[in-house]
Order: C-alpha cells, then structure tokens, then sequence
C-alpha cells in the first residue's frame, strides 16, 4: 500500500506538514536521515502569523512592543514571540507516521497520473528503495551556493540580570560593535528565551558573500564590552548561516525548500505552520499574487544588497516609520499584493534621492 504523503525532511516545515496532515486522517511516510537530531536554532515570528492550532505552550516568550534601531529608536507596534525550540518540535506530534531513515536521492513525478498506481510520484533512497506515494512533498531547505545571499549570525546566550537595557532589540544597527564605516554593516539581535534568558547575536541580514561567523562573533564582543557586558567563556552560543532565498515555488515543495522564505528578511517557520493545512487540503498556496508578492521581495533583498553600508541604518529609520499595517503588508503579507506594492513605494518615496537612485538600478536589474 502507497501513503497518501510523503514528505521529504523533518524540519520545522516537514514536520508541521507531516503533523497535520496525520491530524486529518492521511496516512504519511517522512524520510529523515536524522529524526532525533534535535532542534538548536532560534525561532521567532509574529504573533498574529501563528495558527490557531499551534499549542501555546510552544511559545517561551512574548513581547508587546519590540524596539528597533537605525539612527534612532522605533517601537513596533506588532506582537513578537520567541518560540521554546524543543516545545514546538515535540508539539509537532509524528505519531502514526512511518518514518524512514534515509537520504533522498531523487523525487520522480510522473507527467501524468495512471490509474493502476504504477505512475505515482516517488522517491529514491540512498538504500535504493523506491517509495512511491499519493502526494511526495519536497522540504528538506535550501542549500547553500556562491549564487544565494546568506544570513549569517553569531550569539550568545546570557542571563538576564547581565542584560541592562530592558529593550527587546528587533534590530539595532547602532555602529559600536567596531566596524569601520566602509565595511559590509550587521546588527544586534537580542531577545528573551524564557524568563531566565537572553539572545544577543550580532546578525549580517544579508550578504553574497554574507560576513564570515568569526567577525560577527569578533563584533558582538566588541558592542557588548561597549555596553558593559563582557563574555565568560561559559555562555552557550548560537552559530546561524542559511540561505535566504532560493527554492522553487510549486505543489510539490514546502518551507524554504517551497520558497516560503522571506528573502529581504530569512523568516519561514511561522509561514509554514500557517500554510501546512492548505497544503493538506490540495488548496493553491502559490496564487498569482502570491508569485507577484514574491518576486517584489526578491527586489527587496537585491534592493538591500545594493546599498552601500552607512546607509542600511536610514533604510530601516525609513521602514520602521511606516504604518503597522504597511510593516505588516512587506513583512508577511504572502498573497498582498496591494499592500506590499503600496509599502514598497511609500518606503522608496521616504528615502533621500541618492537612495532612491541606487535601489531604483537594483531593482530595475535583476541580478542572473
């Protein structure tokens, strides 16, 4: 008997389609050449992204009023949660699905569906099986190439009372982590993990190349010695490096591997939990607006990698001056197209004209 899914990977995208798919009756095979590994990166997202089925408990921290920095200090007026990592994998229940060790090596998809079950899309195994299911589903990321920005990031994780500032730092592009000013720029990132915690991880939003792990981890010491807080030696870190775009949008793929990245930002986890069920249903999640949102975005990231370093601060004093809802729009609006566009072009308009220029020719020319 063939399953009526198979997903490919068992990250937070594989493994939330998996479960609500088996939440609705399916049966589903998932391959996963590590099924146990557990989950050690940080993720975050907006509160009014989350589905209603997601178990609240998944949630470690909340924030009402994140605050950002370019130039000067913004307060976003959006929810923001911080996920508790172990709490959302465990939530994400597999019970009832068979799981296979192994490595795909390739997805087959026939032209045409028979009738007999012989032309049903399938996998090959690195243990050279051959399984073959109702509907395979592509979410295994998005590797690494020369081609893709990157995100990269270097963290550390402290306990509060170490912390000062009571802000929650979204982003803060403020310049004393000792990089010249003709140097690619990064940013602060730091966040509650529960009560007792806190992230600080210095963040190269994006770059092709992005800035190597070293300088970030060299950067973050030199902006907290300046704020007062120096390392141990003792604080647990955190290492980040993925693309933030890339992908191919289509039925047979989900999560970074589906494009559902944001890739003027690198956020996917909350959009694939909001569209695993529409993917279980067969619903379309790749609209014609949602393709036009996407390609706007992908103008966004060349837009960002355009800009020469000492201006990313004015950017963002420009974004996070917009309206909550124009931040939202650009932020996660998959299928707005309407309120993407008018963002974007209120965003351009609130920029000096030595700006406007640069990101005009990067958008204008699509990078091949």
């Amino acid at each position: 008997m063939t399953d009526d899914l198979l997903v490919c990977g068992a990250g937070p995208a594989g493994r939330a389609l998996a479960h609500r798919a088996l939440s609705q009756g399916l049966s589903v095979t998932i391959i996963e050449p590590q099924p146990q590994r557990p989950w050690i990166a940080t993720y975050a997202a907006w509160a009014d992204e989350l589905p209603a089925w997601l178990a609240p408990e998944t949630v470690a921290a909340t924030i009402d009023r994140p605050a950002a920095w370019g130039t000067r200090r913004a307060e976003l007026d959006r929810r923001y949660v911080v996920f508790d990592t172990a709490a959302l994998r465990d939530s994400l229940d597999l019970s009832g699905a068979r799981i296979v060790r192994d490595w795909v090596l390739e997805i087959v998809r026939p032209t045409r569906l028979g009738t007999a079950g012989h032309d049903l899309p399938s996998v090959r195994l690195a243990s050279g099986k051959v399984l073959p299911a109702g509907r395979v589903v592509d979410a295994r990321g998005v590797g690494r190439s020369p081609d893709l920005a990157e995100q990269t990031a270097f963290g550390v994780m402290v306990e509060r009372e170490r912390w000062a500032e009571a802000d929650t730092l979204f982003m803060d592009w403020r310049g004393d982590n000792g990089a010249e000013p003709h140097e690619p720029r990064s940013f602060l990132y730091a966040v509650p993990l529960d009560d007792d915690t806190v992230l600080l991880e210095e963040t190269c939003l994006a770059g092709r190349p992005a800035l190597d792990i070293r300088t970030l981890q060299d950067r973050l010491a030199h902006r907290l010695r300046s704020r007062g807080l120096g390392f141990t030696g003792s604080e647990r870190i955190e290492r980040v490096r993925f693309p933030v775009h890339g992908g191919r949008p289509g039925r047979g793929t989900f999560g970074a591997a589906g494009a559902f990245m944001h890739p003027a930002t690198g956020y996917s986890v909350a959009t694939a939990l909001g569209a695993a069920d529409a993917i279980v249903h067969g619903d379309p999640v790749w609209t014609p607006q949602a393709r036009a949102v996407r390609l706007l975005r992908l103008a966004g990231l060349r837009a960002l990698l355009a800009l020469p370093p000492q201006d990313l601060p004015v950017f963002f004093d420009a974004f996070f001056a917009l309206s909550p809802t124009a931040q939202r729009a650009y932020l996660s609006g998959r299928d707005d197209l309407t309120g993407t566009a008018a963002a974007m072009s209120r965003l351009f308009a609130a920029l000096p004209w030595r700006m406007r220029r640069t990101l005009a020719r990067a958008v204008a020319i699509p990078r091949k």
